[in-house]
């Protein structure tokens, strides 16, 4: 008698259990981020505003960068425009607050996806696909005779505070056994001053920040960014954990954007092809990809045609990259390991079924 009243009991639970996580679900959709985007017309990016390339704060007045683009790229397929976009400068230890205070709605700010930054029992974040893969390095003066980590054994070495570049330089450093003296700065401006002032013999940032600091220095070929790669780190933009809509929607448009160029649709030949398609009932995957056949963007609470203004907007994953960081940009970084897993990069994106 007690064991069959167990069994009721515990299939009772398990009853109660399912009902009030789809009661949970059901409030997360109800709630989230994306439906107030929406709401308001007007997409809230957190960005650093101070690393060429990636996201800078021009002469102008305007935001310029990968980074940037991503906003602007998230607004067109949320709100239907990509200049509907509010940026937020953050330094790095700001960041994730902002995202969790509700702040922003999205943060776009070269920030590295690590599982303490996604797990529930740290920030709790949800990251997107990776929009740039990259390394940690170490940039010197070219004059230094140094050459390598090792020749920095004992030295002074500047750094930004809240950051993995922090943690990835400790763990380099211990696991070679050689001392060194941290400089700490809160933003990348601070750690690129005190290098400049001589206050360390090294400053340390990912590689593509290295590159991009270097850009703006008075001579940059007397400064010289060594070959060794301390830690990966995949960038990618983030959302509150939690917020599936939020986050699957920021996933979709950032797999578009490569699967558009992985097509070859680009922001010059899109409403060529969008024709072409509508035009052709054989081209299933294509139609569902740009929706002529409805469906796909209903599934994430866009519009069917979200890829068509993302592309229109912003051009397809390697127009963006080439327009900030390509041969011809102000601060060029070869595509390397970003470039499409067809041509022997990491960049690719799920199916569009």
């Amino acid at each position: 008698m007690f064991r069959s009243s167990s069994r009721v009991l515990i299939v009772a639970l398990a009853g109660l259990s399912s009902f009030l996580a789809s009661c949970a679900s059901l409030d997360s959709a109800a709630g989230s981020r994306l439906d107030l985007v929406k709401a308001r017309g007007e997409l809230l990016c957190g960005v650093s505003g101070k690393i060429p390339g990636f996201s800078f704060l021009s002469p102008d007045g305007r935001y310029t960068g990968l980074d940037v683009d991503i906003c602007r790229a998230m607004a067109a397929a949320f709100v239907g425009d990509a200049e509907k976009v509010q940026y937020r400068p953050l330094t790095a230890p700001e960041r994730f607050t902002a995202l969790r205070s509700g702040e922003i709605d999205l943060l776009s700010r070269n920030t590295t996806h690590t599982l303490s930054r996604d797990a529930v029992g740290g920030n709790g974040l949800r990251f997107g696909p990776v929009v740039f893969h990259d390394g940690q390095g170490l940039m010197v003066n070219a004059a230094s005779g140094v050459r390598s980590l090792a020749d920095l054994s004992g030295k002074a070495i500047c750094v930004g505070s809240g950051t993995t570049t922090e943690q990835n330089l400790n763990d380099a450093f211990a696991s070679k056994g050689h001392p060194y003296t941290p400089i700490k700065y809160q933003d990348l401006n601070q750690v690129v001053g005190g290098y400049l002032q001589g206050r360390c013999a090294a400053m340390t940032s990912d590689r593509s920040q290295l590159a991009a600091a270097r850009s703006g220095f008075s001579d940059p070929q007397a400064h010289q960014i060594l070959d060794d790669r301390i830690s990966k780190e995949p960038l990618a933009p983030a959302v509150v954990g939690g917020d599936q809509p939020m986050g699957d929607a920021m996933t979709w448009v950032i797999n578009a954007l490569i699967e558009a160029e992985e097509r070859g649709i680009t922001q010059a030949n899109v409403d060529a092809v969008v024709k072409q398609a509508a035009a052709d009932p054989s081209q299933t995957a294509l139609r569902r990809f740009l929706g002529v056949d409805p469906g796909l963007g209903r599934k994430l609470g866009l519009a069917d045609d979200f890829v068509v203004q993302v592309i229109r907007s912003t051009g397809n994953y390697g127009e963006i990259y080439n327009r900030h960081l390509g041969p011809d940009s102000a601060v060029a970084i070869p595509r390397g390991a970003n470039r499409l897993a067809g041509e022997g990069g990491l960049m690719i994106s799920p199916p569009f079924t």
